[in-house]
């Protein structure tokens, strides 16, 4: 999962059907491609290091778990993995944002089957560094815990972007939702965590959320209770914190009218934790 950032610099580099591209109107993707006509894709985005790329195995697995849900052929990891290196080589930036984009293709004017081939960019841009405390709003809307999408990093985005548009006029960098059955879910980009007595909590799978790449390492390098908890729970929380793979591990200093310490001392060490192990391996 990524934060927000506006635009793109003179380090923007575009690799589409084997050629590197530094200008994006340099080539068109068709007008009836199914990315485009009916959503019907998947990416992923993941940050690139002054020393490579971070998790791009793990990046590539959910990208194929995707397209399988979403009845698209498997992307090639191989292929995937040349086009980010040449995308990257060279680079004159400490932190950058890789994305990768595998939609159907060409398609009829409707919700069929694309007719491919399907369609691979591979984009990277330079970022900013996520600041280190942030404020999160609850959304207006549901996350469908059941819905053909759950779990799906498809590039049918729009409810996030709305949801992140909606935080951005409240001056908060991200929206949370609650799910159909009253749980609380995760943000537009990001997954949620509540400390109760130095205890991390975060919802599980089963509650609607996307399985964030930067959630696995998280929950694999610290103790963390996987289980449901309802809004009003969630914002008697001690210290709360959210984490994708942009904004790592990101502090929660208000959510609503809420106010918390941030970074507490559990959240710090979380933080403490991931820049640690991150950095001695890109590929966990």
């Amino acid at each position: 999962m990524s934060d927000p950032t506006h635009g793109h610099s003179e380090h923007l580099r575009i690799w589409h059907d084997g050629e590197l591209l530094t200008d994006p109107s340099e080539r068109r993707i068709s007008a009836v491609d199914h990315g485009l006509v009916v959503g019907d894709g998947v990416f992923e985005a993941l940050k690139v290091t002054p020393a490579g790329p971070f998790t791009v195995r793990r990046h590539l697995e959910r990208l194929t778990r995707s397209a399988r849900m979403m009845g698209l052929p498997d992307p090639d990891h191989d292929q995937i993995r040349q086009a980010i290196e040449a995308v990257i080589e060279g680079r004159a930036y400490e932190l950058g944002r890789l994305r990768i984009t595998w939609t159907g293709g060409v398609g009829p004017l409707g919700s069929l089957p694309a007719f491919g081939p399907p369609t691979l960019v591979v984009a990277v841009d330079s970022v900013a560094p996520a600041p280190p405390v942030t404020r999160i709003v609850t959304t207006p809307w549901l996350r469908n815990e059941r819905g053909a999408m759950t779990g799906v990093k498809s590039t049918s985005y729009g409810e996030n972007v709305r949801a992140l548009a909606y935080a951005g006029e409240r001056d908060a960098t991200e929206g949370v939702f609650v799910n159909t059955a009253g749980h609380l879910a995760e943000g537009s980009g990001t997954n949620i965590y509540c400390v109760f007595d130095g205890e991390i909590v975060t919802p599980p799978l089963e509650a609607g959320i996307l399985d964030g790449v930067t959630r696995q390492l998280v929950c694999a390098w610290n103790e963390v209770t996987v289980r449901d908890l309802t809004l009003a729970e969630a914002q008697t929380a001690d210290e709360v914190f959210v984490s994708s793979s942009l904004r790592d591990v990101q502090a929660v200093e208000q959510w609503d009218a809420v106010s918390f310490s941030a970074p507490g001392a559990v959240t710090a060490e979380v933080q403490r934790v991931f820049a640690e192990r991150s950095a001695a391996d890109l590929d966990p």
